[in-house]
C-alpha cells in the first residue's frame, strides 16, 4: 500500500514538473523579440517587404523597428539599443554595406545573431562570426534578366529604334554612387543587352539614389537635352523607372514617342505600370519570399531551433531568385 502511495506521489510530481517545464517553454517563446533597422523606411521595396514581414509574425513574437534615415552612425546606435532592450535577433538593412564593423562587434560581444537583408555586405565581413547571416537576392541576376528583357524588346520591335539608325540610344538611372548592387545591375544589364546583338549608344547617365522624385528631375533634364531622341531607359529599380515615366508624362512628348522603360523590383506600382504598358518590363524581386525567409531564420535563431530546413547556403545565405515580368505574365504577380 505504501509503495503504491509513493509510486502515485512520484508520478504526480513528475507530471507537475513536466507541466512547469512546458509552461516555462511557453513563457520563453512569448519573449522572442526581433529587432529591425532599415536604411530608409521610405524605400518602396523595403516598405512592401516589411508589410509582408509583419504579416508573418506570430502571436508569441514582438518586434522593434527603426529607421536609420540613411545614417550609418544612427543605425549603429539603433543596434546597440536593440541589444540593450533584449532583442533575441536583429535584422539589419545596412546603410553602408562597406561599414558593418561596429554592428558585427556589438553582436559578437553580446552573442546576438544578425540577419542582414536586401543590401549585401562583403563576404569577408559575413564570415567574421558564425552568428551572421544574409537574406536577399543576387544583384548579378537582376542585371542579366533586365538586359534580356530589353534585348528581346529591341530585337522584336523595330519601332523602339525611333530614328532608324540601327542603334538604340539609351540612358541609365543608377541607384547610388559606389553601391555594389547598383554598379552590378547597370553593368550586367548593359553587357547582356550588347551580348544579345543590340547595338547601343549611351546618351545619358544619372545617379538618382533609388528615388522616384530624383529620377524624374534627372530624366526631365535629359529630355531637355535630347528631346525625343532617348529610345531606352534602364533603371536600377522600379521607383526610378516610375520617375522616368513621370518625367515623360510632364514633358508633353506623345506617348508613341516615349522610350522603352525597364525597372527592377516588381513593386506594386511598378507592376501596375507594366500592366498599363508604361513600363515594358521589370524584374521581380521576391519581397514576400524574403520576408518569410527572414522571419523563419530569425525565429529559429531566437528559439535555438534547427536551421537545416530553412534553405541556407554555406550556412550563411538565403537567396531567392528574380523573375522577368512583362505584360504577358504581370497578372501572375499582382495580388
Amino acid at each position: 500500500m505504501i509503495k503504491r502511495f509513493y509510486a502515485v506521489a512520484l508520478a504526480a510530481v513528475m507530471v507537475i514538473l513536466m507541466l512547469a517545464r512546458c509552461g516555462k517553454n511557453t513563457e520563453t517563446a512569448k519573449k522572442v523579440k526581433i529587432g529591425v533597422t532599415l536604411y530608409d523606411q521610405y524605400d518602396t521595396f523595403l516598405s512592401e517587404l516589411m508589410e509582408n514581414f509583419n504579416q508573418d509574425i506570430t502571436k508569441n513574437v514582438t518586434t522593434e523597428v527603426y529607421n536609420a534615415a540613411q545614417s550609418q552612425q544612427t543605425q549603429n546606435e539603433q543596434v546597440r539599443k536593440m541589444i540593450e532592450d533584449g532583442c533575441s535577433v536583429i535584422c539589419v538593412n545596412l546603410v553602408d554595406r562597406t561599414d558593418p564593423t561596429t554592428i558585427i562587434d556589438l553582436a559578437r560581444k553580446n552573442n546576438v545573431p544578425i540577419v542582414f537583408f536586401n543590401r549585401e555586405l562583403v563576404e569577408e565581413d559575413l564570415q567574421r562570426w558564425s552568428g551572421l547571416y544574409y537574406v536577399g537576392a543576387d544583384a548579378f541576376q537582376s542585371g542579366i534578366l533586365q538586359g534580356e528583357l530589353a534585348a528581346v524588346a529591341c530585337n522584336a520591335d523595330s519601332s523602339i529604334d525611333k530614328n532608324g539608325d540601327g542603334m538604340i540610344q539609351y540612358i541609365v538611372l543608377e541607384g547610388e554612387a559606389g553601391h555594389q548592387d547598383a554598379i552590378v545591375r547597370t553593368e550586367y544589364s548593359v553587357n547582356t543587352l550588347i551580348g544579345a546583338g543590340v547595338k547601343v549608344d549611351k546618351i545619358g547617365y544619372a545617379i538618382a539614389n533609388w528615388n522616384r522624385t530624383q529620377a524624374q528631375t534627372k530624366v526631365a533634364q535629359m529630355i531637355e537635352q535630347n528631346g525625343d531622341k532617348i529610345e531606352l531607359v534602364l533603371a536600377n529599380n522600379d521607383d526610378m523607372a516610375l520617375g522616368a515615366i513621370d518625367a515623360y508624362r510632364a514633358s508633353g512628348i506623345l506617348r508613341s514617342k516615349w522610350p522603352a522603360i525597364f525597372g527592377i523590383d516588381g513593386t506594386k506600382e511598378g507592376l501596375d505600370a507594366v500592366k498599363k504598358d508604361e513600363m515594358i518590363g521589370t524584374v521581380y524581386n521576391d519581397g514576400p519570399g524574403q520576408a518569410k525567409a527572414m522571419f523563419r531564420l530569425c525565429y529559429a535563431l531566437a528559439t535555438g531551433s534547427s536551421t537545416n530546413n530553412i534553405g541556407l547556403t554555406d550556412k550563411k545565405y538565403i537567396r531567392l531568385p528574380y523573375a522577368k515580368v512583362t505584360a504577358a505574365n504581370v497578372n501572375d504577380y499582382i495580388d
